[in-house]
């Protein structure tokens, strides 16, 4: 256990039968974003975000499909908040919608879109619901893309003004914050590969948009922490992949070496340790010169955290090859002509067996205890968040409108399981948050990946828990695994 670890959030190892019991302290809590659940994207003065104009882009989602009805939260939050508190839910993680604060990217705050998530929050608070906010869930006002997106360095000083002004407007009451959710994503499948938003593929501008990130969170966290009490936490969210090479010769350990500095070291190695990995900068040396990082930008990027968020799905299997791989990249990033991974084009992506969500992402709950062990070591004595996990599947309900998920309820247990484990064996684990609390609109996929706890009917907006809300509600209740039979 590192020395600054909390006791409370110790675990005894579960034997055999045992049940799984998590510390007292441990927060159970579900996520969802701003542009996946709320809709009303025309209301009280927002703007299109990146993801409007690209989702209204012929060919860009699944069947046209829009996030512009979407769930309809931003009308129907108090229900929800309802909903979570009849599940025993004692944390709710949701994002802002940046265009809906600042439509422009700059200037003064629209005070009616700062009022709805100061109903939401009070609304949660009044429930018993502890608030985690997320300031950047990839929606970026569509009026800064068109200045240069985040390959500009304007965008990062953009992002630490529209962090001042939610942390003046809510910090009196959000205690926990994380300024971006996934960075990868945002830079290398927005910028490199083209299958999120804005749909670019220029693999300089990715890595561009990858340093500019990376001094939007140091920027926005000395934002955050200027504008709010000092109690108040600020962690950021990342996508850390678990990299394993299908051989343990040289050249393949290498690939796996170099595709983990580009999805893992390019962010946690300036924020952590206030360096980019020792040989990525060689490793792209083709695709870019990294003349952007100036003097001064990796000591505001190290910005001391009080945790560390991790989002976990599946892992990556990688090889060394001759040849680049023909046809779609088979990196679990959907279907493009364009890498997503810049200067790495000699390196091979295999399907990781096992069993698979509808995602077809592999399921494998060894890989979020692996994670979580590596961020241990990364990060000694910084507190860990798992802040998205769970998985897709084709839910649909019964006759009588029941939904029945026995394959989320055991993949959920997999992986509390193997959090479990993790604080068993010193890891400081603070709590887990699933996504997501209902279905929505995922992203390319439109609305045909359901990662929902509660089932959503689009045509009437209703809501009906899953078998594995109930599952995890108890789990909430009782801080122990319910069996995985019975629900």
């Amino acid at each position: 256990m590192p020395e600054s670890a909390n006791p409370a959030t110790l675990a005894a190892p579960a034997t055999p039968g045992s049940p799984v019991t998590f510390p007292p302290a441990f927060l159970w809590g579900a996520a969802t974003s701003a542009y996946q659940i709320e809709g009303a994207v025309r209301e009280d003065g927002r703007t299109p975000s990146i993801w409007d104009t690209f989702s209204h882009t012929p060919g860009k989602t699944a069947g046209g499909e829009t996030g512009d009805i979407a769930v309809e939260h931003y009308h129907r939050y108090r229900d929800d908040v309802a909903l979570m508190k009849d599940l025993g839910l004692g944390a709710y993680r949701f994002s802002v919608s940046w265009s809906r604060v600042q439509p422009t990217g700059r200037g003064p705050a629209v005070q009616r879109g700062l009022d709805f998530y100061r109903r939401l929050v009070d609304e949660l608070l009044a429930a018993g619901i502890r608030p985690a906010l997320t300031l950047y869930h990839w929606d970026l006002p569509q009026e800064l893309e068109d200045a240069g997106g985040w390959p500009e360095r304007d965008t990062a000083f953009r992002f630490a003004e529209y962090a001042q002004l939610v942390g003046e407007a809510l910090g009196d009451r959000v205690e926990q914050w994380i300024t971006l959710n996934e960075p990868w994503c945002s830079a290398f499948l927005g910028y490199a590969s083209g299958v999120h938003a804005p749909g670019r593929t220029d693999a300089e501008a990715s890595l561009r948009a990858a340093h500019h990130l990376n001094l939007a969170h140091g920027l926005g966290t000395s934002a955050l922490r200027s504008a709010m009490p000092a109690r108040n936490s600020v962690a950021v969210s990342l996508n850390s992949s678990v990299i394993r090479t299908v051989s343990q010769d040289a050249a393949d350990l290498e690939a796996g070496r170099r595709i983990d500095d580009l999805a893992n070291g390019v962010f946690h190695g300036p924020m952590l340790h206030g360096a980019y990995p020792a040989q990525l900068f060689a490793d792209t040396a083709s695709v870019t010169d990294w003349s952007y990082v100036l003097d001064g930008d990796l000591q505001m990027i190290q910005q001391p955290l009080d945790a560390l968020g991790l989002n976990y799905y599946t892992p990556a299997l990688v090889s060394a090859t001759v040849n680049a791989p023909s046809g779609p990249r088979a990196d679990g990033h959907g279907a493009s002509q364009y890498s997503p991974w810049p200067g790495a084009d000699d390196i091979a992506f295999h399907q990781t067996p096992g069993d698979r969500t509808e995602m077809g992402w592999t399921i494998d709950p060894t890989g979020l205890h692996e994670l979580i062990m590596r961020y241990t070591r990364e990060a000694p004595g910084l507190p860990l968040y798992i802040t998205e996990n769970g998985a897709a599947y084709d839910d649909k309900p019964d006759p009588d409108g029941n939904v029945h998920d026995p394959e989320r309820i055991a993949y959920l247990h997999g992986h509390l399981s193997a959090v479990h484990r993790a604080i068993a064996d010193g890891a400081d684990v603070r709590g887990y948050f699933l996504w997501s609390l209902m279905d929505n609109f995922e992203w390319s996929y439109g609305y045909g990946k359901r990662f929902g706890a509660v089932y959503v009917d689009y045509a009437t907006q209703v809501r009906t828990p899953k078998s594995s809300a109930r599952w995890y509600g108890r789990a909430a209740r009782t801080g122990t695994l319910p069996a995985v039979d019975g629900f």
